[in-house]
């Protein structure tokens, strides 16, 4: 039987200059769709779940173009609102070398940014549901937002269904005190938290160790991270992607969890980046498939670290990989070699 899971946010229009160009250079941008949330419910179409996406989008073509880009994958749109003005847009500006990547956001007034309690039935929506997953940049949208995801959490827990969400803390969108205010009232009916060591000390002042300008990272400072979150709002299992940024090109990627008792590490991959956008929502999409059937907490973290290496060597913010082709990589089949 099929799991029915349920994500929450923004889908963006996402303009890139081609060729590694700067946006200063730029006479063209590729179009492409995607966000946070967005991410995560098409991996999870691409893995047979029934994965619902629930947004508002304004009631024009961009608005009906960004429904289309999530139907062509499989995710459900049942329970999207319509209305509002504009879609947000989001110019990336991909990097290479020693370049880092840049976005530069124009989502003011967005129609979800300006949705209203009423645009969403949540009991409706969570009836048959399994999972939930927020992630914070939607109540980052705006107050309302923020009202909207705590109401969607809250009634969420009320039906029985697991709750994950990924901190994703954007210092474009809002303070970290205002983070910190909202993310505590909303971690309190969170289940699964990813965060990594960035995002936890934005947002709740936790420290691990790490030095990611430098590109160190302390993987065993993770587990002290995940411990202080457990501890302050409950919850069963804390994950994260660590990134080892050699450069804008040349990642190290790996993943770690941490359930109160076990603390796992997966393998290390070097991916030369294509797009490193969505790698992390494509980690967290992985792990819901892989809680939700019942994988071990190393084979959760090998399920997960290899879906979102596979996403960093595709261009777009969507994952375009099936199951057997993450776990083909999570074996060992990382020889690149031709498939005929």
């Amino acid at each position: 039987m099929s799991r029915k899971v349920v994500t929450f946010g923004e889908i963006m229009l996402r303009l890139t200059p081609p060729e590694y160009k700067r946006i200063v250079q730029a006479d063209s941008f590729e179009v492409i769709y995607g966000g946070g949330e967005a991410n995560v419910a098409v991996t999870l179409a691409n893995f047979g779940l029934d994965s619902y996406y629930v947004t508002k989008l304004p009631q024009n073509p961009i608005g009906q173009a960004a429904l289309n880009a999530l139907r062509r994958y499989g995710v459900k749109t049942d329970y999207i609102a319509r209305g509002g003005e504009r879609l947000g847009i989001y110019f990336c500006e991909n990097g290479a070398s020693q370049r880092p990547s840049l976005v530069v956001y124009d989502r003011a007034h967005s129609a979800i940014a300006e949705a209203s309690p009423q645009d969403f039935d949540w009991e409706q929506i969570f009836q048959g549901a399994d999972w939930f997953h927020i992630t914070g940049i939607t109540p980052a949208l705006s107050p309302g937002v923020a009202e909207i995801s705590l109401q969607a959490v809250q009634a969420a827990k009320a039906q029985g269904v697991k709750v994950s969400c990924d901190l994703n803390y954007r210092a474009k969108l809002w303070s970290r005190e205002r983070a910190g205010e909202v993310m505590s009232q909303l971690m309190q009916h969170v289940d699964v938290c990813i965060a990594n060591e960035e995002d936890a000390e934005m947002v709740f002042g936790i420290k691990s160790g790490s030095d990611i300008t430098a590109g160190s990272i302390n993987v065993e400072g993770f587990r002290v991270v995940a411990q202080q979150l457990m501890d302050r709002f409950g919850l069963e299992l804390v994950g994260s992607h660590l990134r080892i940024s050699r450069s804008a090109s040349h990642n190290g990627w790996l993943v770690v969890l941490y359930d109160g008792k076990e603390f796992v590490q997966s393998t290390q991959y070097d991916i030369q980046i294509v797009d490193r956008v969505g790698g992390g929502d494509a980690f967290a999409g992985a792990l819901i498939y892989a809680l939700l059937n019942k994988m071990s907490l190393q084979e959760a973290a090998e399920f997960g670290a290899a879906a979102s290496c596979l996403k960093q060597t595709i261009p777009g913010d969507f994952n375009h990989v099936t199951v057997a082709e993450v776990e083909a990589l999570a074996r060992g089949d990382r020889s690149g070699r031709v498939k005929r």
